[in-house]
């Protein structure tokens, strides 16, 4: 008696890729749309930035929100800056004027730059400027300048302390809401080694064929990694957990410590330099039914060239409201919305 079995699959599997480590600047810029850069600033002001953000950092908080029917706390601790002016108009009173929201809550008011991490700033600043001359624009790209012509001006920073082995963040993308589409986010690292874990996100049309590629690349102290355009569109991001680490030895005293001995350190302090545009102010981001302000997503799983890419606007009220969110979904419409301007808006592509 013959057995019925079912049919072979039409489709072949598409075998799964291993990690690949990504040790040097080169392996960086060939297979992702970042680029890495060592010694960023001079060996002492790294030094003092460190301990600087090390000694705030004691105050700083771990995130909390609700995921689901449970609040979750996020496993490292955080704090937001923000520089005096937003970097396109000299005016001070930005800060005040802003009202961020952050996990569906408002924030407090954001601290200012200390002044080591506006000197470093500089140093950042001038990097990635200098690497954006260098690559093509994105249409919905900000087309505008600088108080002081620059392309890119960074006027916000997040800050985080990975503390020993445990201390991580999970896979996501940064939301866009106050960034707009392919921003570009400049990470400094400063402190012990750890792993910057990429992931890209396959588009729904190409899963049959392919499946992601997860990259691991080791940042060292005084180290910066800029994500440029579509990085968030195209990947998502995380510092996994480590079974071991080095541990990062100073080559400077504390500045306020001259007499103590040097002291090795098992924490990595990040510091996330962000553009937030002024087409995006807090003012214009559009409220869901519950009255807050949305969260704005880039559609990853149906990107397409750069050019015709989608996001859209969504309600993140659940993450502080006991997880009971609204339906509240809108397609982000640059022309509509009064944004810009944009690269496509201004008729060229930089470089």
């Amino acid at each position: 008696m013959s057995v019925l079995r079912q049919p072979p699959s039409s489709t072949r599997s598409v075998p799964r890729l291993l990690p690949l480590t990504l040790m040097n600047p080169p392996m960086v810029a060939k297979h992702t749309p970042c680029t890495m850069h060592l010694s960023i600033l001079p060996p002492e002001l790294a030094c003092k930035l460190f301990y600087t953000m090390l000694d705030l950092s004691q105050s700083w908080k771990r995130n909390k929100w609700w995921l689901f029917d449970r609040v979750v706390e996020s496993p490292h601790r955080t704090s937001f800056y923000a520089r005096k002016t937003d970097g396109v108009e000299s005016d001070n009173s930005w800060q005040e004027a802003a009202q961020y929201w952050y996990n569906g809550r408002q924030t407090d008011p954001p601290n200012v730059f200390p002044d080591v991490m506006e000197e470093a700033c500089l140093y950042v600043e001038n990097m990635v400027n200098k690497e954006m001359q260098m690559r093509p624009r994105l249409p919905l790209e900000w087309a505008g300048r600088g108080s002081e012509g620059q392309i890119w001006r960074a006027n916000v920073a997040a800050s985080n302390c990975y503390e020993g082995t445990k201390d991580s963040v999970g896979f996501h993308s940064d939301h866009l809401t106050y960034l707009g589409p392919y921003p570009t986010i400049a990470s400094l690292s400063l402190g012990t080694t750890r792993i910057f874990r990429l992931r890209e996100v396959v588009p729904s049309e190409e899963m049959h064929s392919r499946r992601a590629q997860t990259f691991n690349i080791p940042l060292p102290h005084n180290s910066l990694i800029i994500m440029h355009a579509s990085t968030q569109e195209k990947f998502k991001h995380s510092i996994p957990p480590q079974s071991t680490l080095d541990l990062y030895r100073p080559l400077f005293p504390h500045h306020s410590r001259l007499e103590h001995p040097l002291e090795p350190s098992n924490c990595r302090i990040n510091i996330t330099f962000r553009f937030y545009r002024p087409d995006f102010r807090p003012q214009s981001i559009p409220r869901c039914k519950c009255g807050v302000p949305t969260i704005l997503r880039p559609d990853m799983k149906n990107r397409h060239d750069g050019q015709t890419d989608k996001y859209w606007w969504t309600c993140y009220a659940g993450a502080q409201n006991e997880g009971k969110g609204c339906s509240f979904w809108q397609v982000m419409d640059m022309k509509a919305e009064g944004r810009g301007p944009t690269i496509s808006g201004v008729g060229c592509n930089e470089r």
